[in-house]
């Protein structure tokens, strides 16, 4: 029989880390949103997302996309670290001796608590060397302009920088559908990028499972 104190971790329960209500504090007087270890959290209202787009569209032209791809390279790099940061120390062991269950768990719940939408990951591809991420409620893909392909292309780099860290190689991460074309939602394909950089050219023409079908052959 287990007991209570064997389920303890430094006299404590684990549950989920990032629970909105306690992984989000605010300092009305100050004007401060903070996480549970006290670093600070940046709230990013509509209009900023938007002028954001518009700002880099007026700017940089046709190279919008890889600014925004890159800039999420570099985000996604300081996510993966904090992640696995906090998780270490709340769970008291490292991310590679995470149950599976657990990493998924914990990713979604961040995910969410940070306001980027629901992700679920579909594993079905890995033997292939592949990954799909899906993606719902996407406030990137909401908000961006009208355009005849996917919009997402700073989720694309966090992804890719993200799991890229956690695999330990260079990945690369292409955006097949989106919510801002009408999409149920965003989907994204990691992999290497000599496999996936190629299927850039199919995303106008072919839908996501015949770019998933090129890309297994």
């Amino acid at each position: 029989m287990i007991s209570v104190a064997d389920l303890l971790v430094n006299n404590r329960v684990p549950g989920n880390y990032f629970a909105t209500d306690a992984y989000v504090r605010s300092d009305l007087e100050m004007g401060l949103l903070e996480n549970r270890q006290g670093d600070r959290l940046l709230a990013l209202p509509e209009a900023l997302i938007q002028g954001i787009y518009a700002g880099l569209d007026k700017e940089t032209g046709q190279a919008t996309r890889l600014v925004l791809y890159n800039c999420g390279r570099w985000w996604g790099k300081n996510l993966y670290s904090r992640f696995v940061e906090e998780l270490t120390d709340y769970y008291g062991t490292p991310l590679s001796d995470m149950p599976m269950v657990e990493f998924l768990q914990s990713l979604q719940n961040c995910w969410r608590t940070h306001g980027w939408g629901k992700i679920e990951l579909d594993q079905s591809f890995q033997h292939r060397g592949l990954l799909v991420v899906k993606i719902w409620n996407s406030a990137y893909a909401r908000l961006a302009p009208q355009s005849n392909q996917p919009v997402c292309q700073l989720e694309a780099g966090v992804l890719a920088s993200f799991f890229g860290q956690l695999s330990g190689r260079e990945l690369y991460c292409l955006q097949t559908t989106c919510e801002s074309m009408g999409a149920d939602c965003n989907r994204f394909i990691i992999g290497l990028p000599k496999r996936i950089e190629p299927a850039e050219t199919m995303v106008t023409n072919m839908e996501h499972d015949a770019i998933m079908q090129q890309l297994c052959n």
